[in-house]
């Protein structure tokens, strides 16, 4: 790959943003222009069915992808007709080859959220999918893949006041969280990465944020604390001889010890109340559970939300970074000895599997901190920065009332939540009684018909209790039994967010 300096914003970067935006450089007007196929394709790091639908067309989002996205030079007059050339050229986004010029940097059309009307910028190749080419710089700087884009999802996006983004890269997350925090720190080992960053706010007109240079906490170890900490680290569990030493990807600390490292520190750096969120790579290590090994990372004080979204065992492990760093691609006995290296590594350290997911604390200060590890690999809709949030907000409100309390209060079942019952036809009842979200983390759970009943008659009008004692006189039970035994199913129920407190 070919680094070249990067551009500097100067007053070209607005009329070359005009520019891209008069010329629907916007994932729509990609998407419209290319196709679903190319579309798709090119997301994946594909280029050449872009290429094929592109053919013949000189217009200015055709120059645009070529530049920006496909890596390609395009005639100095059809690029004139396109952008405004001589002030792209004076702040370095373009360069002149004879009568050609060529992009300096990938700059990758971005929507998501509340965000709009924005470019990722990176090194040529854009997308993790599209780096696997062996003799990669160390440096690298990559755009936005699947994980910033999970990360972005997850993250809050209520107003803070202070924002750290960790291991910022590209500035995806930095992009996000200068529109609803009111400071904002970006730090990177990689000053490429720093100025990848500040490139994307610039050319997207977003706020500046404070950049520094330096690994996990060190660069703002005597800040004030933050409101929220965002960090899609290089959590990748790489062998110290593995050779790749890809900034973007690998942190230097034995095994998951990078990221086990970010979330005991992070506390350090809470405010009160304040969230970490963050994604996460760990060692499923024989013999030991995975859920205790990973609640034993949570600091005290603070609450956790962990969640493992894919377990993979350690081959395919080995296989997935092997080719992304390009390494199959080359001498075959070069490639089998790196995978022996990975493997030996894991067995050295009695790893099975490694697994991915997402890792949220809050520090509450909470003598009782609430830790939920938990499994979940079936669909979920993101966003899910508001089913965080409220994940929390329902820890509150259990964590101060007994189940006396919990009786005492009116509920409303959560919008999207409906009931299903599985049994013969023309069967008079049911076997199976299932209460199912449609948002968020779409959990199912089974209920029997005292559970199901009450759920279906919260309104917010009636107290726990009343609904209980009607159930009670239609079914000819106890009232008093079943309200000593509510708590064992109203309590999970409400955790999980199909039973909300009413306002």
């Amino acid at each position: 790959m070919r680094i070249t300096p990067l551009p500097a914003p100067g007053p070209g970067t607005p009329r070359l943003r005009e520019a891209l935006l008069a010329a629907s450089f916007t994932p729509a007007g990609l998407l419209e222009r290319l196709g679903p196929t190319a579309h798709a394709a090119l997301a994946r790091g594909e280029r050449v069915p872009a290429l094929a639908a592109l053919r013949g067309d000189e217009g200015p989002l055709a120059a645009a992808v070529r530049l920006f996205l496909l890596g390609r030079s395009v005639a100095w007059k059809v690029a004139e007709g396109a952008l405004p050339l001589e002030a792209a050229l004076d702040d370095g986004w373009l360069v002149r080859e004879g009568d050609e010029v060529r992009a300096t940097v990938d700059v990758r059309p971005y929507a998501s959220g509340e965000v709009s009307d924005a470019w990722i910028v990176s090194d040529p190749g854009g997308l993790p999918a599209a780096a696997g080419a062996a003799g990669r710089p160390a440096d690298v700087v990559l755009g936005a893949g699947g994980a910033s884009a999970t990360l972005a999802a997850l993250t809050p996006r209520t107003p803070v006041g202070r924002a750290l983004d960790l291991g910022t890269g590209s500035g995806v997350q930095a992009l996000h969280a200068v529109r609803h925090a009111a400071h904002v720190t970006a730090t990177d080992t990689n000053p490429r990465a720093l100025r990848m960053a500040s490139l994307t706010l610039a050319l997207s007109d977003a706020p500046p944020a404070a950049l520094r240079e330096g690994s996990l906490f060190e660069p703002v170890s005597d800040a004030p604390p933050y409101d929220l900490i965002v960090s899609n680290p290089p959590f990748v569990i790489s062998p110290a001889r593995s050779g790749a030493g890809l900034t973007y990807r690998d942190g230097g600390l034995a095994g998951d010890e990078l990221c086990r490292a970010l979330v005991r520190r992070s506390a350090d750096h809470l405010a009160h109340g304040g969230l970490c969120q963050l994604l996460a790579n760990w060692e499923q290590v024989e013999g030991e559970d995975w859920r205790e090994r990973l609640a034993g990372w949570v600091p005290p004080g603070c609450d956790a939300w962990i969640v493992r979204r894919e377990e993979q065992d350690v081959a395919e492990y080995a296989e997935l970074w092997l080719r992304d760093a390009g390494l199959h691609r080359g001498d075959p006995a070069a490639y089998e000895e790196a995978y022996a290296g990975w493997l030996d590594e894991f067995a050295a350290r009695r790893v099975r599997a490694v697994g991915f997911g997402w890792i949220t604390l809050r520090a509450s200060g909470s003598e009782r901190p609430s830790v939920r590890v938990e499994d979940w690999p079936h669909a979920v809709e993101q966003p899910l920065g508001s089913a965080v949030t409220g994940h929390f907000d329902r820890l509150d409100f259990l964590r101060c009332r007994d189940d006396a309390a919990l009786l005492a209060t009116r509920y409303v079942l959560a919008d999207g939540v409906v009931q299903e019952q599985v049994g013969a036809p023309g069967a008079e009842d049911p076997e199976h009684i299932v209460l199912r979200q449609r948002h968020g983390m779409m959990r199912a759970d089974a209920m029997d018909t005292v559970s199901a009943g009450f759920a279906g008659s919260c309104d917010g009008t009636l107290l726990a209790s009343a609904i209980l004692d009607a159930i009670a006189s239609l079914l000819g039970e106890d009232p008093v039994t079943l309200r000593a035994g509510a708590g064992t199913w109203l309590r999970p129920l409400v955790e999980q967010g199909f039973l909300l407190p009413a306002a």
